[in-house]
């Protein structure tokens, strides 16, 4: 019988590269092992890594690049203009290439700002809402607060004017502050919002995980946030929300694509030119059975090699069985898709498993209350969630026909 590996042929969406382990600053929650060493990614490795991207055949149509895992400020702006240039010189022209930063904000300078301009670079900044939630676990190196330098970050984005979303990291206390946290988020213009919830990975064990009922607490946090919102207006896009309106309403015969779980789906790079596939959190951790979770390095394998690898093969055969599982005993498999690898290893143990407490709260949580409000509207009660859900369902529409979708 074929493994998925050989059964079909792979499609690369995202590419995520390390341009430096390194950070800046000491977050309680970080996971990236290696967040001391300040080697930097040199552009011959990023010159061979697209090379043999396009040379395959298996990118695209559309092939998001994204530069993280470690600080990527800390690399300065010429390096990427150099490595952006080098990509779209080596890109087939039927092949769209979009850029995406994702960063904690303190470094931002008008130089960066031209830079996202002048490449329509995606911005994401990490701040985890007002200083003391911010400051509990987002520190510098010497355990003082990063909270002005980040949202010093955010403003001279909005100056600038350069889009950018916002991700904060909810813990036990900041899900207790629908209402803060959205007032922060206005008072600072910021229309874009991204929540994590704190999870275990790596060697961090979340501290909200251990709460009597994490999932209650983030329904009650979303739920009370989504209302607030939309009644306010001002915040245009909540990824837990807005995210999950086209995977559950979306046609009945329309494929649900978990990207995660694709062999090559996702084909993380780090500065050595080391690469691992599947969630990219898995590239830097350590692990015997799966040999670091490395399918090889673009210097020394071509992209063929790295598929019939025996660690892609073990990687593969294991996270399917765990889809597999996914499909059998979960009725939220259709949102889903089956899951995130890292976090089935790291909650259960197994690659092979399917439910964990972060899929019960970023999968389960909102499809429960898109399917709330949507019962309501079925049923023609006037009911708050209702006409949240009819003026979401409503812009989404409009985003699409804009789009010419």
């Amino acid at each position: 019988m074929q493994t998925s590996v050989e059964a079909a042929s792979p499609s690369i969406g995202v590419v995520v590269i390390q341009p430096t382990p390194f950070c800046n600053i000491s977050c309680t929650y970080c996971y990236l092992p290696d967040r001391d060493v300040k080697s930097v990614i040199s552009q011959s490795t990023v010159r061979e890594l697209f090379q043999k991207v396009f040379a395959s055949g298996w990118a695209g149509p559309d092939l998001t690049v994204i530069w993280h895992a470690g600080e990527p400020l800390v690399v300065p702006p010429s390096f990427y203009r150099e490595a952006f240039e080098a990509i779209a010189a080596l890109r087939p022209e039927s092949l769209r290439v979009r850029h995406s930063i994702q960063t904690n904000g303190m470094l931002i300078s008008p130089e960066w700002c031209e830079l996202f301009r002048a490449w329509n670079v995606g911005v994401g900044v990490s701040i985890d809402g007002p200083r003391h939630f911010n400051d509990a676990h987002r520190v510098s190196r010497t355990a003082r607060s990063t909270f002005d330098r980040a949202l010093a970050g955010i403003r001279m984005l909005r100056r600038e004017k350069v889009p950018f979303h916002v991700i904060s990291v909810l813990t036990a206390a900041s899900l207790q502050a629908p209402q803060e946290m959205l007032d922060f988020y206005l008072a600072e213009g910021i229309e874009d919002v991204c929540f994590n919830v704190e999870e275990s990975e790596g060697s961090h064990v979340s501290g909200l995980f251990a709460a009597s009922d994490p999932q209650q607490l983030f329904r009650g946090f979303l739920e009370r946030f989504w209302g607030l919102a939309r009644q306010d207006g001002r915040v245009r896009f909540i990824r837990e929300i807005d995210g999950m309106l086209p995977r559950v309403f979306r046609p009945g015969d329309e494929e649900l694509k978990n990207i995660q779980v694709e062999p090559f789906g996702m084909l993380n790079v780090d500065c050595r030119g080391n690469v691992s596939s599947f969630s990219p959190e898995l590239l830097g951790l350590k692990n015997a059975r799966y040999a670091d979770f490395l399918i090889g390095n673009i210097h020394s394998h071509s992209l063929e090699q790295m598929r019939g690898s025996a660690t892609m093969q073990a990687m593969s055969r294991d996270i399917a069985a765990g889809v597999a599982a996914c499909r059998r005993e979960c009725e939220y498999f259709s949102t889903c898709g089956g899951g995130a690898p890292v976090n089935k290893l790291a909650e259960n143990g197994s690659f092979a498993s399917a439910r964990t407490t972060f899929c019960a709260l970023t999968q389960m949580v909102p499809t429960d209350l898109i399917l709330a409000a949507f019962e309501q509207v079925q049923s023609g009660v006037e009911h708050d969630g209702a006409a949240r859900l009819l003026a979401d369902l409503k812009r989404r529409s409009r985003e699409l026909a804009l789009a010419g979708a």
